[in-house]
């Protein structure tokens, strides 16, 4: 999905009958505002998106991207997947404000002591919100040489999409396209996914049973689609 949104605020406006006048009081905006909004003559802001959010019933993609510019450690990354809906932490979840998933992702990239449990929810992310902002994830993990992190977990949803039960071609196909994007980057260095191993015989162990996608993305990991419990 494009930073600009206003497509699908238009469309949804449309489905649900409103006038452009209700719904830029559903908005908190003027009717001359909404129909700028709609033309992509102004962008869709913050506030506006969570109140198009509410409104309108749209996910948190239509989020405008932010630079994290903090440490988000596993507490606060298990929180914000719990607001995105993720079942593994079905128990966490409240009402609060929500993040555009794809911050959520690099943030939880970002960290190099990741709980494990976290991780597994990685796949989940790009399979629920498949159509986030491709390009800004893109750029973002290449600013900060996330992208070999990123393209095992892009290449693990691709394949744990491909063997769905609830196929889902388009969410396929965008997985693949964003892995050849992502291959273009990849890196010569080894990383880590989570927590590394922490003796040099966890580490020969992982080496040895990683899978070939892992060793292609040069991830110290032996996680395959088949240890993830929720596809969507």
């Amino acid at each position: 999905m494009d930073v600009m949104n206003y497509t699908e605020v238009r469309l949804k406006r449309r489905q649900n009958g409103w006038s452009e006048q209700e719904a830029a009081q559903r908005l908190g905006v003027s009717q001359s505002y909404l129909s700028m909004l709609e033309n992509g003559k102004r962008p869709l802001t913050t506030r506006v998106a969570r109140r198009a959010m509410r409104a309108f019933g749209l996910p948190a993609t239509v989020l405008p991207p932010r630079r994290v510019q903090s440490h988000w450690d596993s507490q606060r990354v298990a929180k914000e997947l719990a607001a995105l809906d993720y079942p593994g932490f079905s128990y966490m979840r409240t009402h609060g404000p929500k993040e555009n998933p794809a911050v959520v992702l690099l943030a939880a990239l970002s960290n190099d002591q990741l709980e494990a449990r976290m991780v597994e929810a990685l796949p989940w992310l790009l399979l629920q919100y498949w159509d986030l902002d491709r390009g800004w994830l893109l750029d973002e993990a290449k600013r900060r040489d996330l992208q070999n992190r990123l393209g095992f977990v892009v290449a693990l949803a691709r394949r744990m999409s491909e063997g769905s039960t609830l196929p889902n071609a388009g969410r396929t196909q965008c997985l693949a396209e964003l892995e050849t994007k992502l291959e273009k980057s990849r890196l010569v260095k080894e990383d880590t996914l989570g927590k590394p191993p922490q003796t040099a015989t966890e580490r020969e162990w992982v080496m040895q049973n990683r899978t070939p996608e892992a060793d292609h993305w040069n991830v110290m990991t032996d996680l395959r689609p088949e240890h993830f419990q929720y596809v969507p």
